[in-house]
């Protein structure tokens, strides 16, 4: 199938009958495409971080169901796609919420109806995720502007990749980026590297096709940058807020949290309502992903050496000045507003 066989963003595409990804692991380097025709290949796109950000692993899951339904939309057989999906990665929620909605709309459907069903609710996460992102820019644009002045750039810093890359389109820490730069707000963003799968390269990489200036950074490089007045804001990604407020995201954040509450520089998340988890009351529920040593590389040196690879961190709600939604700008501890329901 050709990339151009619809009109979603780059990152996924699809048919009715096959997804087309834009393969992250070959990025920055290599623009490929890869097709995923089977419930095989959607697990593996999302464990081998072939599709990265949580709101892009959701839409990729949704999908991963309509493939696993192809040639049996039994209940065992729902029950096996969905539980296969959900051991690809622990710590992303939006995984989990989409494959949960997935699971409710199709036990109450008709099994004649299964496959069609499927594909009309994958479609309709990921269009919803679209309009999700654009409204997260528009409202985490408001911060922007108000530290903005006539003649000046607004110094952005961001951690991991949360642009239109991890995202059906558009991005969330990165759309009001985005949004600025439509305005013609001056932005500029440093871009920390995100060590040790340099999630930075991808998002330095989406920037320049952007034409959005920006500066790529050692991870380590953050604080001292923090401390010297270059930064006016730091927003990132999330791929679990807790009730509380309590965020996790890319391992490496929660420093920059804190070097930021040190220098009195407002510390924003970005994220879709469907990256809040209600049922978690606060970080310390969140389940930390634990990835291979080998994602080290050469870095590793001597293989006899011990390696912790753990793949998130997560940032207190007391660290956070707000958190961008689509519904607008909360504190941490207002999210209860947000809850489904209320």
């Amino acid at each position: 199938m050709s990339p151009e066989a619809t009109d979603y963003a780059a990152t996924i595409r699809e048919d009715g009958n096959s997804v087309v990804i834009l393969d992250q692991t070959r990025l920055p380097s290599e623009t490929v495409f890869v097709s995923l025709h089977t419930l095989v290949d959607a697990a593996h796109a999302i464990r081998a971080m072939q599709v990265r950000g949580a709101p892009l692993i959701g839409a990729t899951a949704a999908y991963g169901v309509a493939l696993g339904l192809a040639d049996d939309a039994s209940d065992a057989r729902l029950n096996r796609v969905i539980e296969t999906l959900a051991a690809t990665r622990p710590t992303a929620i939006n995984l989990h919420w989409a494959l949960e909605r997935m699971r409710r709309v199709l036990q109450e459907s008709a099994l004649a109806a299964r496959r069609d069903v499927a594909w009309k609710e994958a479609r309709a996460i990921a269009t919803e995720d679209k309009a999700a992102n654009a409204a997260i820019g528009q409202n985490g644009l408001s911060p922007i502007e108000r530290i903005f002045h006539d003649g000046d750039v607004v110094n952005v810093m961001t951690h991991c990749n949360a642009g239109r890359l991890a995202t059906v389109e558009h991005g969330t820490a990165l759309a009001p980026v985005y949004a600025a730069q439509a305005v013609g707000i001056p932005v500029h963003v440093w871009v920390s590297e995100t060590r040790p799968r340099n999630q930075g390269l991808l998002t330095a990489w989406e920037l320049r096709e952007a034409g959005v200036p920006h500066t790529l950074i050692a991870d380590n490089a953050a604080g001292l940058l923090l401390m010297q007045g270059k930064v006016d804001m730091v927003i990132v990604g999330a791929d679990r807020i807790a009730a509380n407020g309590d965020t996790a995201n890319k391992v490496g954040t929660y420093l920059k949290a804190l070097a930021a509450r040190a220098h009195g520089v407002p510390f924003y998340v970005a994220a879709p309502l469907s990256t809040i988890d209600f049922a978690c009351p606060s970080g310390a529920a969140i389940p930390i992903e634990e990835r291979a040593a080998e994602e080290f590389g050469a870095a590793v040196g001597n293989p006899a050496t011990p390696v912790a690879n753990p793949a998130f961190d997560v940032t207190p709600a007391a660290l956070i000045s707000g958190i961008v939604s689509e519904r607008g700008i909360a504190q941490a501890g207002e999210l209860g507003r947000w809850k489904p329901g209320t």
